[in-house]
């Protein structure tokens, strides 16, 4: 695993129960672009809480999407409700965090 996965997975790690980070916030705390983030997160992220990274509008991704939501009810994470449209409430739930 190379330099930029360690850090975007030790980011991602933590990230608490209950919080949310964007693919921005976490490529700009593992210095990389959102991209990476969702690269290694889909190669390597099955090991820390890949379901806490969420877009710039609070959904998390496509593919896992029901998968996301059930765990983000399990840890009461704030969530807006606008008819089928359920997304992270950002507001509440982001969280900041900085990889030394």
């Amino acid at each position: 695993m190379n330099d930029v996965a360690e850090r975007v997975l030790s980011t991602v790690s933590s990230i608490p129960s209950g919080h949310v980070m964007t693919y921005g916030d976490v490529a700009e705390a593992a210095g990389t672009g959102p991209r990476a983030v969702g690269q290694v997160l889909r190669r390597d992220g099955h090991d820390v809480p890949w379901w806490r990274v969420v877009d710039a509008m609070g959904r998390p991704v496509e593919a896992a999407a029901q998968e996301a939501l059930a765990r983000f009810l399990e840890e009461s994470t704030p969530l807006l409700h606008r008819g089928d449209d359920v997304r992270v409430d950002l507001a509440r739930a982001a969280w900041s965090a900085h990889v030394p």
